[in-house]
């Protein structure tokens, strides 16, 4: 979380380098701007106080860059500041504003700008709620509001459970259903999963918001929180439904999975095992599923799970 002080240090030492950086000359950015839309993000103008109606929306989404549609705030981080122009608390991501002292009109403020492509957007100020202190004052004309989009996860990397938890306490993770997948059986019992006779995996399946976190990210996180060159094991846990394994949901997310293992296999001596498969179905655990209430598994082993994936 930015706080007033991490403003600051950016406004006097320079700012973090964004993902991408996006050029057009002033004859495209008059071309594509309306003449207010220009007149903000490009010659750093100031709309009129409650000009707007975005200062009182509040459904749920993103706002971006008007010029490059760049994301730049939650719509979870907005507040009503009475202000008269849109205000939030934090940017979505760290490098997608930079920040600039500003003595303009008499006054010394840290104007905000696109990280991406350098639009005016507003000025930043250490008057907000807490926790972070931080009212980013937005010219509503300087951006653009962006439904929220979900995609779909699969992997298994071990027990259920403890992948479950990880990925619960990830920020753009909207949620998280742990199940099976995998397999030749329809509709599988945990029991008859952890008899290793229908081919199942555990796994667990992830709905997230993209322009929070990646695909990739997410993988990057799978991966380094399992051991993805042990077969058919993770732990104490021995079998094939432990496997360490990816599915697909459409080849962009089958070839990202191929570039990350690919990286990963550097940091490994032994070779990753980790399956890529493409997604057929996918059966959601029982609610009832609760680890100490089934034969042959004892609370003892369950609590070496979690301190083996802690």
């Amino acid at each position: 979380m930015l706080t007033w002080k991490n403003i600051i240090t950016f406004a006097d030492k320079g700012n973090l380098p964004p993902d991408q950086i996006v050029k057009k000359t002033d004859q495209e950015w008059r071309a594509q701007l309306t003449d207010e839309q220009y007149r903000i993000t490009r010659q750093q103008g100031t709309e009129a106080a409650f000009s707007s109606s975005m200062c009182s929306l509040f459904e749920p989404g993103v706002y971006a860059c008007v010029c490059c549609a760049t994301v730049l705030f939650d719509a979870g981080d907005k507040f009503e500041s009475r202000s008269g122009w849109p205000s939030f608390t934090q940017p979505i991501k760290e490098n997608v504003i930079s920040y600039h002292g500003d003595s303009s009109h008499s006054m010394q403020r840290i104007e905000t700008r696109c990280n991406t492509c350098d639009a005016h957007l507003g000025h930043v100020f250490p008057d907000g709620p807490e926790p972070s202190g931080l009212r980013y004052c937005m010219n509503a004309a300087s951006l653009q509001k962006v439904q929220a989009s979900k995609q779909t996860a699969t992997f298994g990397g071990g027990c259920f459970w403890c992948t479950e938890a990880i990925f619960q306490q990830v920020r753009g993770v909207l949620s998280v259903e742990s199940g099976y997948s995998g397999g030749t059986m329809d509709n599988p019992s945990y029991r008859e999963v952890c008899g290793g006779r229908t081919g199942h995996a555990e796994v667990i399946q992830i709905t997230f918001n993209p322009i929070e976190i990646s695909y990739r990210d997410l993988l990057q996180i799978h991966l380094s929180t399992h051991n993805p060159t042990t077969l058919n094991q993770q732990g104490a846990d021995k079998g094939t439904q432990y496997r360490s394994i990816i599915f697909f949901h459409n080849n962009e997310q089958q070839e990202i999975a191929k570039s990350i293992i690919e990286e990963f296999q550097g940091a490994f001596d032994t070779p990753i095992v980790t399956e890529i498969k493409p997604l057929e179905v996918f059966y959601k655990a029982e609610d009832s599923c609760i680890p100490w209430n089934l034969a042959g598994l004892t609370l003892a082993k369950l609590l070496l799970t979690f301190t083996i994936w802690r």
